[in-house]
């Protein structure tokens, strides 16, 4: 990382901004600094109806072992929409300050855009805090505050790997590749034997992916930055590195660049275009249920590596359950937000029925979660190949404030830079510029990388 910093001073519209951002109806809790046990008690006694925003399905289950286990509290679950609709809803009730759910499914790369408008409750004086030695350290960092707030509580992730067609491995004769530098000599050699079959797909406006892959290069592109201090650097070496290899690849022409989670897509995954998907932990159910005519062909592996020897993963994924500081139940909505995301039966049936991948150490050392195994994956155990792959996951990664917005610079730049095959690494710039101007104009001070 070059580095050379140049400092801006934002002066954007304080109406636009979320800096500004603040409920004109109920109040903000303002959270003690501790809740006693006896209060707890109390408040899990005194008759409440809280509401949860939530798209996992099947989750009345966890809510019902809830109530059972504090049957004075009852949970209304809505599903208001999923993706940007689900928080657009959440930021019009939060502005009306009416309406807003107690508790909400957040994403980990949307965590910090609710904690910089103050909406979220620190969970600390409800007794998160002394939850952080259940989860694994890089999924306790991405919920934390710099001063050890605890601003959700993890539900589930996305650590990612590669899933590969055995069959097609065995009929080139390529063996799993552990670097990149290999991956890229087999995506050229068995597009050469095959024209119809490419090693993987890069879907070029895939901003998710390509931020853990960032991750896993050792990229921190908003590393440091803390409140209105934005730091940027989308620009550095690690950027480039895995900027200029994805581009290359797909100026070569050796890996597809069809959109992902499409028609087109799915189809080609059926018909055995694409022989690798670099995925998450997510990944392994859902090809089951989108390619089932593959079954039995899959394997599941880490992904390849930029240096060899190391053994290094990035999040693709994942989301927690965040408490909004306008509920009139705190107690009660920060306990049921733990107690979901931690009881036993609750986390256990969220992996093994609802197939959501743990964050809890607990699940990711349970020989019976670890241990399955699956037929569509030739009787491989795949969790646990996952679960090992969780442990390789840096903790140094941080999401900006608006991540919305940068997905869409992403996609208006370095996306489309790959797709027209242009120059991708001058995109990075692009990029880079676009964002700064964004947070500027919302009221952040900028420190840009170089």
């Amino acid at each position: 990382m070059n580095p050379r910093f140049r400092r801006r001073t934002g002066l954007g519209a304080a109406l636009a901004s979320p800096l500004a951002f603040s409920a004109c109806g109920r109040r903000p809790v303002q959270p003690p600094e501790h809740v006693s046990q006896a209060e707890i008690d109390e408040a899990m006694h005194t008759p409440t109806e809280l509401n949860f925003w939530t798209w996992v399905p099947g989750i009345e289950k966890q809510v019902a072992l809830f109530e059972e286990a504090y049957p004075d509290v009852k949970v209304d679950v809505t599903n208001a929409a999923q993706g940007a609709g689900h928080y657009a809803k959440i930021r019009t009730a939060l502005r009306a300050g009416r309406g807003a759910p107690d508790v909400a499914q957040i994403e980990y790369e949307m965590v910090p855009a609710f904690t910089i408008t103050d909406h979220l409750l620190d969970l600390r004086p409800y007794g998160a805090g002394e939850l952080e030695d259940q989860f694994v350290e890089w999924v306790w960092a991405q919920v934390s505050g710099p001063g050890g707030e605890v601003w959700a509580i993890p539900q589930d992730t996305g650590p990612m790997g590669m899933l590969y067609r055995a069959d097609i491995f065995e009929a080139h004769g390529i063996e799993v590749p552990a670097t990149w530098e290999a991956f890229a000599d087999a995506a050229r050699a068995l597009h050469e034997a095959d024209p119809e079959v490419y090693l993987t797909n890069f879907p070029p406006s895939q901003g998710a992916f390509f931020a853990g892959s960032l991750w896993q290069a050792g990229a921190d592109p908003f590393g440091g930055s803390e409140g209105a201090d934005l730091k940027v650097d989308v620009t550095s070496e690690a950027a480039q590195r895995v900027t200029e290899f994805w581009a290359g690849l797909a100026a070569e022409g050796v890996v597809s660049t069809d959109p992902d989670f499409s028609d087109q897509w799915y189809q080609a995954a059926n018909r055995g275009k694409y022989a690798t998907w670099l995925t998450a932990a997510w990944g392994p159910v859902f090809l089951q249920s989108t390619a089932a005519s593959t079954s039995g062909k899959w394997r599941a592996a880490p992904l390849p590596q930029w240096e060899s020897g190391d053994q290094v993963a990035g999040n693709w994924g994942g989301s927690t359950n965040g408490v909004f500081n306008i509920t009139e139940h705190p107690i009660q909505a920060a306990v049921f937000a733990q107690f979901i995301n931690t009881d036993p039966e609750c986390t256990k049936a969220m992996a093994t029925e609802q197939f959501l991948f743990p964050p809890t150490k607990a699940l990711l050392e349970d020989p019976e979660f670890t241990g399955m195994e699956l037929e569509f994956y030739g009787g491989q155990k795949v969790n646990e190949v996952f679960a090992q792959i969780s442990e390789t996951v840096s903790p140094d990664f941080q999401w900006p404030p608006f991540n919305d917005q940068v997905r869409a610079d992403y996609g208006a730049t370095v996306g489309t830079a790959i797709a027209e095959g242009s120059d991708a690494v001058a995109a990075l710039s692009d990029w880079q510029d676009r964002i700064a101007e964004y947070a500027e104009f919302q009221g952040f001070t900028v420190e840009e990388g170089s």
